[in-house]
């Protein structure tokens, strides 16, 4: 053979062995693209709708459609939502274009409504599954193949947060982040390892060295590639951002402290932010200053910065080495830059420097106040202010996460001894998104990946013990027919068996345990929710905006100018989304917390108009108030409708308290005769909430109730007869309509004379579209001349052609009572919608 066939030989012996491997990483891939297309039919539902997991899966799926709608370009600001002002979407768009494209392909320029639902529905179990490709490399450059290959059968599994939201249906761009992030520190991984291996200086560079740059540079170029999608589905990833430059930091001070040079570590953080900053340019919206929340020149500059960080820590290092100067200096060069550096930073741009500042305490940080009750964003240690684990082992078994923790001391004691970049990078990368968890349990999604892949470099040093190196070594050279392999089932030893059987049942099967459980279905509405939004669509007056529209932005200071036909609808912020996407109507709050109004910082603040004020106010004036001051048009009402479930009248009803910071006394201790119990309170039932959702709006003046949905067995009856039991009321004790819609109205007024300082009732009955009934009335005094006056929401004649088509009325007249006279009065929705006086 001569010297020239020497490299197709080894080329074709190193596919030849890496074969079997790729062929497991697709059947595991495979498997976990099963997995999580398991809940089909929760999310494909018998009558055609399609329901996404979720919140903001629902907002992406609005995106995707308008893009679709006016490809290529994409909604930058959105007034259908948080009414009157509108929202800017901070969502990369990345994760929508991905889907836009695929849609446009598979229907060849044309899709229908129903291929993209389709595709939206599977893209996340599909980028799920394609996580396993980024996890084999890193756990197989981390600890080998066998390595790898455990890493990945985990990921496949890993259940939790990461599972929950790349499974069909949950179309949110976090499957994107752990994707292209992971694709980013393989990719980083393996431009550092080639540019190592191959002596990479500074001077190859200058010299054109392509037999040494080459490899390197793709490598680089690929991560520069991967941290730019990264951050164009989420402009949040400068948190990898800080992953590199700490990473950088301690491998610099390592390599300075052995002697070695860094050259190879600086030519691969240079490319790959270059490359980053170059990408994220296009996308920046200079009008934006600098905001970590949406693409501004933030994450160019600190694409630059990082860049520059490299250049800077390299730069000192030569200089280090040049003059001699002994390594300890070395950290303290570094720390002075650093304060040197944010003090530049708070002199030229404040903006920038306090974003700096705050990043550490917003990634990091524990929330307070209304924030702690946002189900990701809350400590995954924490649960009302106690230490658990338990929400640790649900994202990722017990024995995952002690395993990944053991993972973290073993690779920390071998890089003790023998430190390669590698191990340094996955070592600082978990411990800081192990860090990010503490904050946010959101971000372990993230922490699943360094999961998997610490138990699987737990897993391998195992199997390093019983020297399964041996037997994979003769598997790859002596294995070249079935029959050879059961040959080799002779040299497999007993502890060998053990082993495999001990990962199997120590790391494998309680996290394929805990994936099962959860792919039993999906999140997102239930069918209650599906049909009050589908019924606001379909009942309530069109707003009389382009609903697929791209809308230009007000300008500063201004707000967006909506036609006089548009109204707001109030509901808590959980389902701002869905009656946006399903109903077609103009939400106050949503899921970016936005139109949540409240107090963020003490109870000494002005308790700023929004849905939490407005559900926890104390009487129908104090909520009506609140209803105006959501709108700056002194003449114009902050909403028309107004949504309520049974959740938000019971286990979410602390939600809003916790927004206002004012939670205290909604519910007291009573003696309930076997012990004291924490029931609801007087300051609960005088709630707005309380008031529509458990009371019906029993005597309310401009609030009626519209539409109901079909009933549940909830908390509801509980909270009925502490009311009927504790206060003296005589509602009956019965679960309604699980999402009930209430409209405001000017309301009819009624007047009369009778008697100075007569009491006078009015009352009807109301008959819902469920078939339910239940009492309306009112009570009043007359003044000193005999006068009186009710305001009443219900009309008595039906609706009317371009208004609210409403289920839900009286049955038959309005009944006014004094002494032994009744009357009966029938109120026109002219009259209700008008405010008109009716005189008896």
């Amino acid at each position: 053979m001569s010297s020239q066939d020497r490299p197709v030989s080894s080329f074709k012996s190193k596919i030849k062995s890496s074969l079997p491997y790729t062929l497991a990483v697709a059947v595991i891939g495979f498997v976990a693209l099963w997995i999580r297309t398991r809940p089909y039919d929760s999310v494909f539902l018998s009558n055609g709708f399609v329901r996404f997991g979720g919140n903001d899966p629902w907002y992406h799926m609005r995106t995707l459609n308008v893009l679709l709608e006016n490809y290529p370009n994409r909604m930058f600001f959105n007034p259908m939502t948080n009414y009157p002002t509108g929202s800017y979407i901070h969502f990369g768009p990345l994760f929508d274009q991905m889907m836009a494209l695929t849609s446009l392909f598979l229907g060849m320029g044309n899709p229908s409504p129903e291929l993209v639902n389709w595709v939206g529905a599977y893209f996340p179990a599909v980028l799920g599954a394609l996580t396993v490709i980024p996890v084999y490399y890193i756990g197989k450059h981390l600890g080998g193949r066998k390595t790898g290959i455990l890493a990945a059968i985990l990921i496949a599994f890993a259940p939790g947060q990461f599972l929950s939201r790349s499974m069909m249906g949950f179309t949110d761009h976090h499957v994107a982040e752990s994707l292209f992030s992971t694709f980013f520190i393989m990719f980083f991984m393996l431009a550092l390892i080639s540019a190592k291996k191959k002596g990479l200086r500074f001077e190859h560079v200058i010299t054109k060295n392509l037999s040494v740059l080459k490899e390197p540079l793709i490598y680089s170029v690929m991560a520069g590639v991967m941290y730019s999608a990264y951050q164009l589905s989420w402009p949040g990833a400068s948190l990898f951002l800080l992953v590199a430059l700490v990473y950088a930091v301690i491998q610099y001070i390592i390599d300075n402290f052995h002697g070695e040079s860094s050259d190879y570590l600086g030519f691969t953080g240079i490319i790959a932010f270059l490359v980053s900053s170059i990408l994220i340019l296009p996308f920046v919206h200079p009008d934006m200053g600098f905001s970590m929340y949406y693409y501004s020149w933030f994450h160019f500059v600190t694409a630059i910065g990082a860049m520059a960080g490299f250049i800077a820590l390299s730069f000192i290092e030569r200089e280090f080495k040049s003059r001699n100067i002994k390594a300890y200096y070395y950290p303290l060069a570094i720390l002075g830059i650093g304060v040197v550096g944010l003090v530049a930073a708070k002199i030229a741009v404040p903006s920038l420097y306090s974003l700096v500042i705050s990043a550490p305490h917003s990634i990091f940080g524990i929330q307070t106040g209304g924030p702690s009750t946002i189900g990701e964003v809350s400590s995954i240690f924490y649960g009302s202010g106690v230490f658990t684990l338990s929400k640790v082992f649900g994202n990722f078994t017990a024995s995952g996460f002690f395993a990944s923790l053991l993972g973290i001391l073993f690779l920390t004691a071998k890089l003790f001894r023998k430190p390669k970049p590698e191990g340094v990078l996955v070592l600082v990368w978990s411990f800081l998104i192990l860090l990010t968890i503490y904050g946010q349990n959101r971000y372990a999604y993230y922490y699943s990946i360094n999961v998997a892949v610490l138990s699987a470099y737990v897993g391998g040093l195992l199997l390093e013990k019983v020297k399964w190196k041996e037997l994979d070594e003769k598997f790859s050279s002596d294995v070249k027919s079935p029959a050879d392999f059961l040959n080799i089932l002779k040299f497999i030893k007993i502890e060998q068996i053990v082993a495999v059987l001990a990962i199997a049942v120590i790391l494998i099967y309680p996290v394929y345990g805990s994936a099962m459980e959860m792919t039993k279905g999906t999140g997102g509405p239930n069918g209650p929710w599906i049909e009050a939004t589908t019924w606001l669509q379909s009942y309530t007056p069109d707003p009389g905006m382009d609903y697929n529209a791209i809308y230009e932005a007000p300008e500063a200071g201004e707000l967006f100018d909506y036609p006089d036909t548009v109204y707001g609808v109030m509901s808590w912020w959980d389902y701002g989304h869905w009656i946006e996407t399903i109903g077609h109507r103009i939400p106050n709050a949503n899921p970016f917390q936005a139109g949540i109004g409240g107090r963020r910082g003490s109870i000494d603040e002005e308790n700023q108009p929004g849905s939490s004020t407005f559900f926890t106010a104390q009487s129908e004036e104090e909520a009506t108030a609140v209803l105006e001051a959501v709108h700056p048009d002194p003449d114009k009402a902050g909403a028309r409708y107004i949504i309520s479930d049974v959740e938000m009248a019971t286990g979410k009803f602390y939600a809003m308290t916790a927004w206002t910071l004012d939670s205290e006394g909604y519910y007291q201790s009573y003696w309930t005769g076997s012990g004291y119990q924490s029931l609801p309170s007087t300051r609960y039932f005088n709630s707005m909430e309380s008031r529509l959702h458990i009371l019906d709006g029993n005597g309310l003046k401009q609030y009626r109730l519209v539409h109901e949905t079909w009933a549940y067995k909830t908390q509801e009856v509980g909270y009925k007869q502490v009311y009927n039991y504790l206060f003296g009321g005589s509602i009956p004790e019965a679960d309604t309509g699980y999402v009930k819609i209430f409209e405001y109205v000017k309301g009819a007024k009624i007047t009369g004379t009778v008697s100075p300082n007569e009491t006078v009732n009015i009352n009807t009955t109301i008959l819902t579209g469920q078939g339910r009934t239940f009492d309306y009335s009112q009570s009043t005094t007359s003044d000193s001349e005999g006068r009186y006056e009710f305001t009443v929401p219900y009309s008595t004649e039906g609706p009317i052609s371009g208004e609210t088509q409403f289920d839900t009325a009286p049955a038959g007249a309005y009944v006014v009572s004094y002494g032994n006279t009744t009357t009966e009065v029938r109120v026109s929705e002219e009259a209700v919608l008008n405010g008109e006086e009716i005189k008896i």
